[in-house]
């Protein structure tokens, strides 16, 4: 059998048990090692020049290699990934920036042979799922910085195991949420901390994508194993894009507040299946597979201080795309999808504030962060998603150069992954809440909320 074939069939095993077992609580030590540091608002030793690593260079991992090459004070030392055809791609992107890395393919562990040869300061994983916390662990282990793409775990238990290492290494492990460096965003957490919307009670935040086409890709690419996930698993699978802005906001994990229980429901599931059938022969292997998640997730999120946040998820019904992105307060509320808002004393409370008028009220609320790098970050055509994955990727190297505490830390991350993790034991309990485990171990109470001038 094949490689490729063995790394589908692990995926398929994997996803099985992550179904069976979605919400293991893990092994939580009640107090922090002696020799173990928490890492909340930890800032490294500066990097003046950062030799960085790449695992996974597909489509979205392509883009994050020729970004990061393109930052002064990057070398890029070494790229991996399971086909050779795609190192050699993005080693060919990098060429004219003057980097020249090492090229490892052909096995899903052959990237510890590059952490070992290459010995980076910073490992960029993009790889599926199921991969990005033991990568994660091994990056930090070999002294590396680790930062991953969405979700950062599939597990509490590894979860507890990322933290865990993070604090005895000493070595920042944040999962890279881009949607957080949206240019909306970053306005609504400026109008947030200024108190336009007065005490915050309620958000709501989504993930509402129509991805089926991605089943297409059934030899290699984000649909051979992504189909497995759907298939196995049943909750909120991608709870991160819409949920890390909204606790941001509200600076969940962060001194005010942070993550109580949550609960959750899905639909029946029907989109995947029907998609399968339309479109694939009878005895393709998707029209095998018993698809078991229901196509809308519905959650509800309860903070420690009694506020809600609704979130949901859907990547399979032929609807528009939106991530909500609401946030609700005493003086007023701001959406996403499309942006608007109703804030006391502007308009009328029975209709949202849009289009020109709101951006009149908006402009001033600019966030300092895009004013003060976003010409940088044009200037060196770091691009993405409409612009934010450029801002978080000059931004995680400033972090980096400077010493700075990163934007978003471990614990965050953690909490945003947990969600999806938890809704599928609300699921399968017939939406019985879920507590969040702790991450900080107490210490949300004394870190410091994400400042906007930055």
């Amino acid at each position: 059998m094949s490689t490729r074939r063995n790394f589908i069939k692990g995926i398929g095993l994997l996803t099985g048990v992550a179904a069976a077992t979605p919400f293991q609580s893990g092994c939580q030590t009640t107090s922090r090692p002696s020799k173990s540091r928490y890492m909340g608002d930890f800032a490294a030793p500066k990097l003046p020049t950062i030799k960085a690593a790449f695992i996974g260079v597909g489509s979205r991992g392509t883009g994050h290699c020729k970004d990061f090459a393109h930052i002064p004070g990057v070398k890029v030392v070494g790229i991996c990934d399971l086909y050779q055809d795609l190192a050699e791609r993005s080693a060919k992107l990098i060429k004219p920036d003057g980097h020249t890395p090492k090229l490892y393919w052909g096995d899903e562990n052959i990237y510890k042979k590059m952490l070992t040869e290459t010995k980076p300061d910073m490992v960029v994983i993009i790889t599926n799922w199921k991969n990005h916390a033991r990568q994660c662990i091994d990056a930090m282990n070999a002294g590396a910085h680790a930062f991953s793409e969405v979700p950062i775990a599939l597990t509490i238990k590894d979860m507890w195991t990322l933290i865990d290492t993070s604090e005895r290494t000493q070595k920042h492990c944040m999962m890279m949420e881009n949607v957080n460096y949206g240019e909306t965003e970053l306005k609504y957490l400026n109008m947030v901390r200024q108190g336009v919307i007065g005490e915050l009670l309620h958000g709501e935040a989504a993930y509402i994508h129509e991805l089926r086409g991605q089943m297409n890709s059934v030899d290699r690419g984000t649909g051979s194993w992504r189909t497995f996930h759907y298939a196995n698993r049943n909750g909120n699978l991608y709870p991160t894009h819409g949920l890390g802005p909204v606790a941001q906001y509200m600076n969940l994990a962060r001194r005010d507040d942070n993550f109580g229980s949550i609960v959750s429901f899905t639909s029946p599931a029907k989109g995947r299946a029907l998609y399968a059938k339309k479109n694939f022969p009878a005895d393709h292997q998707w029209n095998k597979l018993d698809y078991k998640g229901g196509d809308m997730c519905t959650s509800i999120i309860k903070t420690v201080l009694g506020r809600t946040i609704m979130l949901q998820w859907d990547e399979t019904s032929p609807r528009p795309y939106s991530r909500h992105n609401l946030i609700q307060g005493t003086k007023g509320t701001l959406a996403s999808f499309p942006d608007r808002l109703a804030i006391e004393g502007i308009g009328s409370y029975h209709h949202w504030t849009e289009g020109a008028e709101f951006k009149k009220v908006t402009e001033q609320y600019k966030h300092p962060l895009l004013k003060r790098i976003k010409a940088k970050v044009d200037k060196l055509g770091l691009k993405g998603h409409g612009g934010m994955d450029g801002i978080m990727r000059f931004r995680i190297i400033e972090c980096l150069q400077e010493g700075l505490p990163l934007d978003q830390n471990l614990y965050e991350s953690c909490f945003w992954s947990a969600a999806g993790v938890l809704s599928e034991a609300s699921v399968a309990q017939d939406g019985m809440p879920q507590k969040f485990p702790d991450f900080t171990r107490g210490n949300w109470k004394t870190t410091k909320p994400l400042a906007v001038d930055i």
